[in-house]
């Protein structure tokens, strides 16, 4: 059962104290803001995962040989993937840091320092030399950047979607919470839309020897222009709310220690009164996780290296898949307000369990337009999963640990499901050569996911103001 842990005596005491301070911002306040607030979140949570993808293409077409040079072409392929992997190890970190700085400092405040690190280190990337020229020391190099995004990535999702939400009118919390989760797929398409004019103008060879740093550096501007959007929106008025309730005085005095404790270290107090919500929904979302970055990242490679698929072919089927599933993700969401998120998330889920191998065994065709439209169904089952999933982990937690407990779950979901779906897909097609393999894989994880959504509860009534 999911956890429901009794009020601990600051939650009563507060309770008490007096009447409650608004959660809410006033209706016409809403009206205004809120939209405002959640294009904020989108333009920077598009710029963070612009900034992943860049990295994830490029792991794909020219890291391998560029840092870790082989005679061998899947071990090159092994460790650029494992470098990609690194910052999914790295992201648990950004949860502890951001969650902490989201829970006690404010929301914004996170969302402004991840965006700049994730900025410095992706440009940093950009400058790097190659083993070629600096031999160890680029790959070292890399790692430690690579590590730098990850922890970046570790702070950007909760916090995106909770100062979304968190504004939200009533009944418009799954929709406002979406906006930000467009993000992951406007990030890959701004990335192609960089990397193939590059490829096209300089052809493969001259990608390969320089330009590959072009959508790296092009980075500055994107990061400069999120900075200035962040800056100019409001606090949640739920986290400013929550900080007047835990300063209240006799709140303070009945529980010094223990409201201390709890506001200090937020991680703690969260894995010891709600462990179960934290494993089911870090469970909830990794069939997802694979399905998008088995898709986005390493159909990528996969596609030209192993079947003769063209470049151009594989990242067109995904840009336009990934369009879709942009397409539909606002209806879903605002379809989740009406009739619950749970109803919504299990046909995605149930969706992407049944599809996940034809999807991937639409790579032996070797058609374009076959492996186009199979993308695109499977991307808009995970529309279905993913969409409504913004608003719904953070209704598992209260709000004094709303952000590391959203984030926790999300992050860990995409550690698992997605950071190590890259490295097992590589492993699974050195022994098995079918792309069925792959969507094996995925239905297992989609179908664990299925089995965690059915164990929680439905949260789109939930008081989001506590």
């Amino acid at each position: 059962m999911p956890d429901l842990p009794s009020k601990t005596a600051p939650e009563a005491v507060a309770e008490t104290v007096g009447p409650r301070p608004a959660a809410s911002p006033p209706p016409s306040t809403a009206k205004t803001e809120a939209p405002r607030v959640a294009v904020a979140s989108l333009v920077g949570t598009t710029i963070e995962y612009y900034d992943f993808a860049v990295y994830g293409t490029a792991s794909a077409l020219v890291l391998g040989p560029a840092f870790f040079p082989s005679g061998n072409p899947t071990v090159s392929s092994l460790a650029a993937f494992l470098t990609f992997a690194a910052a999914f190890l790295s992201r648990p970190l950004g949860v502890v840091l951001f969650g902490t700085i989201g829970d006690r400092l404010g929301r914004r405040k996170a969302l402004v320092a991840s965006l700049l690190l994730m900025g410095v280190a992706t440009v940093g990337v950009g400058l790097l030399p190659t083993y070629e020229s600096a031999g160890l020391l680029a790959p070292v190099l890399l790692v430690t950047l690579r590590l730098l995004q990850g922890v970046s990535m570790g702070g950007e999702w909760g916090g995106a979607v909770l100062l979304a939400a968190e504004h939200a009118p009533p009944g418009r919390r799954a929709l406002y919470a979406s906006i930000p989760q467009a993000g992951p797929s406007l990030g890959f398409l701004l990335s192609t839309a960089v990397i193939l004019p590059t490829l096209n103008i300089v052809g493969r060879d001259g990608f390969v020897d320089w330009a590959w740093r072009i959508p790296f550096l092009l980075s500055t501007v994107l990061v400069v222009i999120g900075l200035w959007v962040r800056t100019t929106v409001s606090e949640s008025p739920v986290f400013n709310a929550t900080a007047d309730r835990t300063t209240q005085p006799l709140a303070a005095k009945a529980s010094e220690v223990t409201s201390e404790s709890a506001s200090r270290f937020p991680l703690v107090t969260l894995l010891k009164r709600y462990p179960g919500r934290v494993l089911l929904g870090t469970g909830a979302a990794i069939g997802g996780s694979a399905v998008y970055y088995l898709t986005i990242v390493y159909s990528i490679s996969y596609g030209p290296k192993e079947l003769g698929i063209p470049q151009n072919t594989m990242l067109t089927a995904a840009s336009i898949g990934a369009a879709a599933g942009i397409a539909i993700t606002l209806p879903v969401a605002r379809l989740s307000d009406r009739i619950g998120r749970r109803p919504v998330m299990l046909t995605g889920a149930v969706g992407c369990v049944v599809w996940a191998v034809p999807m991937y065994a639409s790579l032996s065709s070797r058609n374009g337009l076959v492996i186009t439209g199979a993308y695109t169904v499977g991307l808009m089952f995970l529309a279905l999963m993913f969409s409504p999933v913004a608003a719904f982990l953070p209704e598992l937690f209260p709000a004094r640990l709303r952000y590391t407990g959203a984030s926790a779950a999300f992050i860990l979901a995409n550690t698992l499901g997605g950071g190590f779906a890259p490295l097992v897909a590589t492993w699974l097609n050195s022994h098995w050569e079918s792309p069925l393999v792959l969507g094996f894989y995925t239905g297992t994880l989609c179908l664990l996911s299925l089995l965690c959504l059915l164990a929680l509860p439905e949260t789109r009534d939930q008081e989001f103001d506590i």
